[in-house]
């Protein structure tokens, strides 16, 4: 019976790597059925997505969405504020620039959850000038009207926040306990001798 040297029983960044590979390798497969009820259960409580669309002369469009809803619903609702819709335009997002070419999917599944800024470009041929599509503005009249206007939202917002007032009613015992703890920083420490 031969002895092992001690540092066979040492354990080695190799042992390690080892073992983490085995590891991966030991993850179960699931069915496509039980991998979407994951996500589905993962997916978070915040059910509204609120897009903010960037145009090129600095104005910006938000909009609230349900999570559920299709990215096709905001390419509709930017077609019908587009100063031109008769000119072809596409969406993106940034860093790095990535055209959004698949309308089809959810605000969720598309990463848009709780909210983003999502930038607008006129898709113009090379031909094409492109200061005639971009000499004026880019939205609408009327939709620039409503700039600087607070809409329908906002009154919504404080009807929730009556409940807030209850809970700050807890948070009134907490001040109490602040002095105790600004009483308690003197100047220098009890042990530290000078």
């Amino acid at each position: 019976s031969t002895d092992e040297s001690d540092e066979f029983y040492e354990f080695t960044a190799a042992d390690y790597y080892r073992l983490l590979g085995t590891k991966k390798e030991d993850k179960q497969l699931k069915t496509r059925k039980l991998r979407e009820a994951e996500e589905a259960a993962r997916r978070p409580k915040v059910t509204k997505a609120v897009i903010r669309v960037r145009f090129p002369d600095n104005h910006t469009l938000e909009m609230p969405f349900q999570s559920s809803e299709k990215l096709q619903s905001l390419l509709d609702i930017l077609t019908k504020v587009v100063a031109h819709p008769g000119i072809p335009f596409y969406l993106y997002t940034t860093p790095p620039k990535k055209q959004i070419k698949d309308f089809s999917v959810d605000f969720h599944s598309a990463g848009f959850i709780p909210g983003a800024i999502v930038y607008f470009s006129y898709n113009l041929p090379k031909g094409v000038d492109e200061a005639a599509a971009s000499s004026g503005p880019y939205l609408q009249e009327e939709i620039m009207a409503l700039k600087g206007l607070d809409i329908i939202p906002e009154p919504v917002e404080p009807a929730r926040s009556a409940p807030e007032p209850v809970t700050t009613a807890p948070a009134a015992t907490a001040p109490p306990q602040e002095p105790k703890s600004a009483g308690k920083k003197p100047a220098k420490p009890k042990w530290l001798k000078l």
